[in-house]
């Protein structure tokens, strides 16, 4: 990026928290329910119906500000947010305006070994929306022949975790995103799962002259590599830049204009009347704080004080609850630890995202990288049957040991067995043997490769290499 454009970059994730109830009422929270099912009267917003605070949400709100290094309001109040839109049954959203349960924080993120803090504006609690499908090709308003309405979502608890505006690159935000989610599966609080929205996020992104202290025009957009690009063209081009919402089009690959962004005047905030303050006590927020498990910034710290893992290894080992277990149980059988790291960040990786998999959900147990990485280090098997063996284990289930029989991937390590296949190559290649008795050690590789041909990978490549060594010396 040229050196006179700054860029700033500030995320807003919204979470809808895993209760049994909606925020306000008894309907239930479940995701993938039929249409307009769980709902009620309160939460459709019916004339004459009270609110209720449900006290879970306000618990899991807390853990998450703890969690942040939030400070924990004394008093929190909610407030009526007006906005017509056809998701919203009561024609307001019940939300937390300038007094909202926890304030201040932060998250300290980590970016090529570098590790960078990002300020915690506000954590505050509100209800969800309901669910729009416009019908047609994009899926979006524009165009669409009509809307349905599904209000299973309308009511549910959801938390806003609004950082400031101090990250400067996409990869930045990101890495606080990857972090964020981590934070919060580890509390327990939401199953944080982005297909689904019960993890949403919208970037705050803008530019200005570097060493400016001013903010530019802020634009609420999901792409922001694009839209770094495009707000850098759009000032060097004299055009104005606008405080709106753009939507990222997967196909075309650029942003396009959404709607204006309000300011929050346009909302016309009220104290909501049926609702009495938050005031949590401190002898509740330290049993909360007492709670808390132990999170990702502290699990990353103790995988590389324990188990020796260096940074890279520990944030990607250590990134999510169910790959920091699963790291654990192969350990546990016995595995060397970082070994049992380069197998899980390189080869198992590649194949979940090839094959589009989530490791809890996958065939590959602990018990097979074990496996593998013990057998690799034995010189039982090569690199190259190891990788055999695993890719195997993760299509079929089937144990190491089974498949290594089966598919013949034992190495050759008897020197007697592979003798006469020495003498053979060494015969045959009469160039890369003269080589090597000139000096020219990378004849060796040569000589090593026509025994690992002729033996289909089966040999030791070490200890043919010690061979072919001993017989050309001699």
């Amino acid at each position: 990026m040229p050196e006179e454009f700054e860029t700033v970059i500030g995320l807003e994730c919204h979470v809808e928290l895993a209760t049994a109830t909606k925020m306000f009422c008894g309907s239930p929270n479940e995701f993938g329910a039929p249409p307009n099912t769980n709902v009620c009267p309160i939460c459709l917003g019916h004339p004459g119906t009270l609110p209720v605070p449900n006290e879970k949400a306000i618990e899991y709100a807390i853990k998450i500000g703890l969690a942040l290094d939030c400070a924990i309001a004394p008093r929190s109040l909610f407030h009526r947010k007006n906005y017509f839109y056809p998701d919203m049954p009561k024609n307001f959203q019940i939300s937390q305006y300038d007094l909202p349960l926890c304030v201040g924080g932060h998250l300290d993120i980590q970016v090529d070994g570098t590790v960078r803090r990002v300020g915690i504006t506000r954590v505050h609690l509100e209800e969800d929306t309901g669910k729009t499908a416009h019908a047609g090709a994009t899926g979006r308003i524009s165009g669409a022949d009509y809307a349905l309405e599904d209000y299973n979502r309308a009511g549910v608890p959801l938390v806003e975790v609004v950082s400031e505006p101090d990250m400067r690159t996409p990869e930045e935000g990101r890495a606080y995103l990857v972090d964020l989610r981590a934070v919060l599966e580890a509390l327990g609080v939401s199953d944080v799962r982005m297909e689904e929205g019960s993890l949403r996020c919208d970037a705050n992104i803008s530019v200005r002259p570097a060493g400016h202290d001013e903010l530019g025009t802020k634009v609420e957009v999901r792409a922001l590599v694009f839209e770094q690009e495009r707000q850098i063209a759009a000032l060097r081009g004299g055009q104005p830049l606008v405080q709106e919402t753009r939507h990222w089009d997967e196909n075309r690959g650029v942003t396009t204009p959404g709607r204006s962004k309000e300011y929050a005047s346009d909302y016309r905030y009220f104290p909501e009347p049926d609702l009495t303050p938050i005031e949590p006590d401190a002898e509740w927020i330290e049993k909360l704080r007492a709670e808390l498990p132990e999170l990702p910034a502290a699990r990353r710290r103790r995988f590389a004080e324990e188990y020796g893992l260096d940074a890279r290894q520990a944030v990607l080992v250590g990134a999510s609850r169910s790959w920091s277990e699963f790291f654990e149980r192969a350990v546990a059988l016995g595995a060397d630890p970082r070994s049992v790291a380069n197998w899980m960040t390189g080869d198992l990786a590649s194949l979940l995202r090839e094959h589009d998999e989530e490791l809890e959900a996958s065939r590959v147990t602990a018990q097979h990288v074990a496996d593998v990485v013990r057998l690799f280090g034995e010189g039982t098997i090569s690199s190259a049957g190891a990788k055999v063996a695993l890719a195997e284990a993760f299509a079929t289930g089937a144990s190491i040991a089974e498949i290594v029989d089966a598919r013949g991937l034992r190495q050759v390590s008897d020197a007697a067995a592979l003798q006469s296949v020495i003498e053979e190559v060494v015969r045959e290649n009469p160039e890369p043997v003269a080589q090597f008795k000139g000096g020219k050690e990378g004849a060796l590789n040569a000589l090593v490769g026509q025994v690992m041909k002729k033996t289909k990978g089966a040999a030791n490549p070490k200890v043919a290499a010690d061979l072919i060594r001993a017989s050309l010396s001699g």
